[in-house]
């Protein structure tokens, strides 16, 4: 049974990327949503959300920042490769289309050209560069004159054209005036009259840092396009900040003024309070298509598997009571409300469940079931495993069906979470043992192994069984590396119910170096303890990884000094 395609279209072709009515949604999780402290991603992690982001139907990728680093140079260069093209002359199973693939740029020569080394190996590939245009940036951040930002605006986006001119494509430029909500409108009509002149293609209106109200947004686009010469030629877009939680409204009412791309995050993760949330955009104009009159392209019975897989690779869990994809936005506890469902789901559901990816199964296999259920059953779940993935998937299967009489979907889900969607691993939990009570110390021991197969041994009391099982962990990594940890949040839920419910555990962590740095993990086991201690283990991992992506990227700044 292949996975069910749901697209979000209000009677419109979901591949005609020229009807007036299809919403471009332009995701750009790999680039603002890394920013959200404590979510870095390895170039390895960020390939594989950009295939989960294709399967999900995702119009352009921002693929991250070519010029931060040379690893994120690689990361994009590689999703533009793989993801930006067809695989042997077609699209990929579930895949519904080969998304664009951008890269970010400033306005300057050195970031456009980084940039276009990176994306120009996508089939459709896209340069994104912004300057900022408010005021309080012209004079406190880039010291720059008004008549000079419109000046560098048309030469940098006339250079960022010149590439494709170059090579023979038509060109995909897009330009951001950055804090565009607190900057002067009559102003922004004239950078946006540079950009357009220059060959720009996509005009994007930042609400950088969400200050904006709905009303005050929507007059804004309904101005620019009502005022800037040649708007009629470009696509107008839309990227807001949820600092005063408003993200959403606001790319709605942008919509309904006439923008047709809307830039938006998983789980709305990003700087400071997020970005706009693509799962709320998408799901809000399909349920309310006859008030928009507008659709989008996206599979949304992928929403619930790429939530997870961000969450998950980023270490940045999502709140139980999020719209769409959180753990309670189909749950009902109040009687009267139960009553309700078991009417009738519609009383308190405008959303069916399976249309976002959740799945309403209760009992699904069990110790006796065999490798090609598994298989197939994992496939309905959008998780398509072959080879090695699936070997290691199953044995933590069979593992947990001995233990537990029933397994549900979520506890495969927890599996897949916990097998797949974890760094490299420098550290592994081999075995531990921990001893714990009222009347007694808490002590843990340790056996870990690291990437060489060297075994670690340690032990440490605690003032509980997990703090002396992280501190156990503390030593074994400092006896390795000079380096401490500051545990920052712990979170520990049961994936289902009945007290052989699967455990999962995410913590966040930070570095005691001179510049600290934040690192998230996640671990699932029907042991709590043994859980945290895999989560742990994942953020050590992922600090591990930051510390080679440092290393390479100051071996590969030093080649590049020493060449020139």
């Amino acid at each position: 049974m292949e996975p069910s395609v749901i697209t979000n279209h209000a009677n419109g072709n979901p591949h005609d990327l020229h009807d007036k009515r299809r919403v471009l949604i332009f995701d750009t999780t790999l680039r603002d949503g890394e920013q959200s402290p404590g979510a870095s991603l390895t170039s390895v992690e960020k390939l594989e959300i950009a295939r989960q982001l294709a399967y999900l139907g995702v119009d352009i990728i921002e693929a991250g920042f070519p010029a931060a680093s040379p690893d994120d140079l690689e990361a994009v260069r590689r999703i533009a490769a793989e993801v930006g093209n067809s695989a042997e002359g077609e699209v990929e199973p579930h895949r519904m289309h080969i998304p664009v693939i951008a890269g970010l740029a400033r306005t300057s020569k050195g970031d456009i050209e980084k940039c276009w080394q990176a994306v120009r190996y996508a089939a459709k590939p896209r340069i994104h560069t912004f300057l900022a245009t408010s005021d309080i940036h012209l004079q406190y951040k880039l010291k720059m004159t008004r008549e000079e930002v419109v000046t560098k605006t048309r030469e940098m986006v006339g250079y960022a054209v010149s590439f494709f001119t170059e090579a023979g494509m038509t060109p995909d430029v897009e330009f951001s005036p950055e804090d565009a909500g607190r900057s002067d409108k009559e102003f922004l009509v004239e950078v946006l009259t540079a950009a357009i002149e220059a060959g720009a293609t996509t005009l994007n209106i930042p609400d950088t840092v969400g200050y904006c109200t709905p009303e005050e947004y929507g007059a804004l686009i309904t101005y620019l396009r009502g005022n800037t010469p040649g708007a009629e030629n470009v696509v107008f877009s839309l990227h807001c900040h949820n600092d005063l939680g408003l993200a959403t409204a606001n790319t709605l009412a942008g919509l309904r003024a006439g923008a047709r791309q809307a830039e938006v995050t998983i789980n709305g993760i990003g700087e400071r309070a997020g970005n706009t949330s693509l799962e709320e955009v998408v799901m809000a104009l399909h349920t309310k298509q006859a008030q928009f009159g507008l659709f989008t392209g996206i599979n949304t019975s992928q929403l619930a598997r790429t939530s997870q897989m961000v969450a998950n690779y980023t270490g940045i869990m999502v709140q139980f009571n999020k719209a769409i994809i959180g753990a309670n936005a189909f749950a009902h506890e109040a009687g009267i409300h139960q009553d309700g469902m078991l009417k009738n789901a519609s009383t308190y559901e405008i959303i069916q469940p399976e249309v976002v990816g959740w799945t309403a199964s209760k009992l699904v296999l069990g110790k006796h079931s065999g490798r090609h259920a598994f298989k197939m059953r994992l496939k309905e779940l959008g998780h398509p495993l072959i080879d090695e993935e699936l070997d290691k998937a199953f044995g933590r299967f069979k593992q947990l069906a001995d233990k537990k009489k029933t397994i549900t979907d979520a506890d495969l889900e927890a599996i897949v979470s916990d097998e797949l969607y974890q760094p490299r691993e420098f550290f592994t939990l081999t075995d531990m043992q921990v001893t714990c009570g009222k009347s007694g110390m808490p002590t843990a021991t340790i056996h870990l192994r690291d990437e060489h197969g060297e075994s670690l041994i340690d032990a440490a009391v605690g003032v509980g069984p997990v703090d002396a099982t992280f501190k156990a962990i503390d030593k074994l990594v400092r006896w390795k590396f000079d380096v401490e940890f500051i545990l920052l949040e712990y979170a520990v839920h049961a994936v289902t119910e009945g007290i052989d419910a699967l455990g999962e555990v995410t913590v966040r962590v930070e570095t005691n170096e001179d510049t600290p740095r934040t690192f998230g993990g996640h671990g699932a086991d029907l042991d709590i303890i043994v859980a945290s201690a895999k989560a742990y283990i994942s953020a050590v991992n992922r600090m591990m990884a930051a510390r080679g992506k440092a290393a390479h990227d100051t071996a590969s700044a030093l080649e590049l000094k020493s060449v020139s």
